[in-house]
């Protein structure tokens, strides 16, 4: 039998809600100061942003690697879940695919902030590379297939390529203030644009 709270929640889901804000605000608050400061900001740090107390983190995430591969997983999963968003919501399939790219930039920036860790050699960060490709891979293509059936671009151009050349452009954007890829990545994509008769 259960005991309600004077709210008419039991005091058990009340606890799975709080550590789910709790988790959440941790991830959202490690993404940034791993952007801003790498992946070896003190956790100490992390807490203040989210805040929460150290312990409460070490609860979620017993180690920096568990953090980090968390961090990773819902940074995929956000960008994932807003392809099909974007498609309902846009006013033309290409309009949804441009946004959908500009979200991807975003989350490629904040992964060259984990570069370091993303390219050590534990199994955790390996298994990342391949869940980042199941995940996004299909939302990308579905948005590509949306955009070439109402005609917004042209037929032939695969996901893995559109991906790994956004990938390519945004290397070095970090290290020279001088280089915006989101400018190339706009030509890149008007490039695939059908071509519109007078």
């Amino acid at each position: 039998m259960t005991i309600d709270s004077p709210e008419g929640k039991s005091p058990s889901r009340g606890k799975r809600a709080d550590a789910q804000r709790n988790r959440e605000a941790v991830l959202a608050a490690a993404a940034e100061v791993f952007v801003t400061s790498g992946v070896d900001a003190p956790i100490r740090r992390i807490a203040a942003e989210a805040g929460v107390g150290m312990a409460t983190i070490y609860r979620h995430f017993p180690t920096r690697a568990d953090l980090v591969t968390a961090v990773y997983r819902h940074q995929i999963e956000a960008c994932a879940a807003a392809g099909p968003d974007l498609l309902e919501a846009a006013d033309t399939p290409f309009d949804a695919l441009r946004e959908w790219i500009d979200l991807f930039v975003a989350f490629l920036v904040t992964k060259h902030g984990l570069a370091d860790a993303l390219q050590s050699d534990d199994d955790r960060f390996a298994a990342l590379h391949e869940y980042f490709l199941d995940r996004l891979l299909p939302v990308c293509a579905r948005l590509l297939d949306a955009a070439v059936e109402a005609g917004d671009i042209r037929p032939g151009t695969e996901a893995y390529e559109l991906m790994r050349g956004v990938g390519n452009l945004c290397i070095g954007h970090g290290n020279d203030p001088r280089y915006d890829p989101r400018r190339l990545i706009a030509l890149l994509l008007q490039g695939l644009r059908t071509p519109r008769t007078a």
